[in-house]
């Protein structure tokens, strides 16, 4: 097994080995790898289209009991710095989003105890009384597991209720990397082991929503088990043909009980081409701007990337690890153009929407990304009297607000 022979492939169109791929990742050159993952991006996107869409990331709890320690954004059940967004700001945030073109909520959270299944299908419905053609993008993997432990339902049950509310679609989200070797290291076995959230994906797909499929690198895994997270996907795609895409990003190291270094910027480049080159079933890449700053977001449209993700408007859980990049519209917009690209906005399932909406109306720059509630907000949501609590701070909290 020659790396020539291997390249040869590669160009051919034809499907790569795990053992192949690796070797391919650990010998071949920097910019030959990006060439060739070049070279695959062109095949299935030969228009020199890059789109990108407008949607914003709500996390609307950050209580966690799940206690992952490459996490810096959760906090434990009873911390003072603890939140659950209330109806009504979820509602504004959705208002300021379709206020510059946004089209959908990627709305995700940590797993609190005293949010019952019945919240969730509550707020989902709601948001979609009031804004009917607003997309929900929620709910990733291990989120939807909690539920299924906390209403010990079937996960498939879960997603039923979860459509019947008005999801559209769920985020790949809580992968990491799918081994269950790294995920006891990162304790995050307990939320969802590796065929677990493989489990989810399946039958969200059979139940006909379609999904993305993430990966976390540069914690503790190897480059084989990077290689053996892609395959797993690969292989669910095979079967299902249910993800739209797939987006890999560092590790963020800083605030974390792990802590560590953070990948280069090489490492991410070297990655995404692999990824373009090894799921070969997957249509679309997304650049991590978020994690790598907008020049390496840039740089991954020549190392197989297609799509530069979301302007995201608001973001929480990379920002608590120390990144907070921001690009708006305007400016995901020119490095694309910079790049030699067209660019088109986008929905979920890659269906194009059209132009830049700067260039069809004035919309504010937007120079940082917002947050989920400003510093020191410790407001408690009145509709949380509702519903029962399961811990013993959220039952006490129930008492005193009420």
């Amino acid at each position: 097994m020659t790396l020539d022979h291997i390249v040869s492939k590669v160009q051919a169109g034809e499907r790569l080995s795990g053992d192949e791929a690796l070797e391919l990742y650990r010998r071949a050159p920097t910019p030959r790898l990006g060439q060739l993952a070049d070279a695959v991006r062109a095949r299935k996107h030969p228009s020199r289209i890059v789109t990108y869409i407008i949607d914003r990331n709500v996390n609307y709890t950050n209580i966690c009991v799940a206690k992952c320690n490459f996490c810096a954004f959760y906090r434990p059940v009873g911390s003072t710095e603890g939140y659950v967004l209330s109806f009504d700001e979820i509602f504004h945030k959705i208002d300021e989003t379709m206020a510059v073109g946004g089209v959908q909520l990627l709305l995700q959270g940590g797993h609190n105890p005293d949010l019952p299944l019945t919240w969730y299908e509550d707020l989902f419905c709601a948001i979609k009384t009031r804004y009917p053609a607003f997309k929900l993008h929620a709910l990733s993997p291990p989120e939807v597991i909690h539920l299924s432990r906390l209403s010990q339902l079937p996960v498939a049950t879960v997603i039923d209720r979860l459509i019947a509310a008005g999801l559209d679609s769920v985020p790949g989200g809580g992968a990491e990397i799918l081994v269950d070797r790294v995920r006891k290291l990162l304790h995050c076995y307990g939320k969802a082991t590796a065929d677990e959230w493989l489990g989810v994906m399946r039958d969200a797909h059979a139940a006909g929503l379609r999904t993305t499929a993430t990966m976390m690198y540069g914690t503790v895994e190897t480059d084989a088990e990077r290689l053996e997270h892609l395959l797993r996907l690969r292989a669910l795609q095979d079967d299902t043909r249910g993800f739209t895409a797939f987006i890999a990003w560092s590790y963020q190291p800083a605030h974390t009980e792990l802590g560590g270094a953070e990948a280069t910027g090489i490492d991410y480049l070297r990655t995404l081409a692999t990824a373009r080159i090894v799921l070969d079933n997957f249509d679309n890449l997304q650049a991590s701007w978020v994690t790598q700053g907008g020049k390496v977001g840039q740089l991954s449209l020549a190392f197989g990337a297609n799509d530069m993700g979301s302007v995201m408007i608001e973001e929480n859980v990379v920002r608590a690890a120390g990144a907070s990049y921001c690009m708006d519209e305007i400016e995901i917009v020119r490095n694309i153009e910079d790049a030699g690209f067209a660019a088109k906005r986008r929905n979920m399932p890659y269906e194009i929407l059209g132009d830049p909406i700067f260039r069809e109306r004035e919309v504010p720059r937007m120079l940082e990304l917002a947050t989920a509630r400003a510093d020191g907000d410790t407001t408690v949501p009145e509709e949380l009297a509702n519903y029962p609590a399961r811990s013993r701070q959220g039952k006490q909290l129930r008492v005193i607000d009420h």
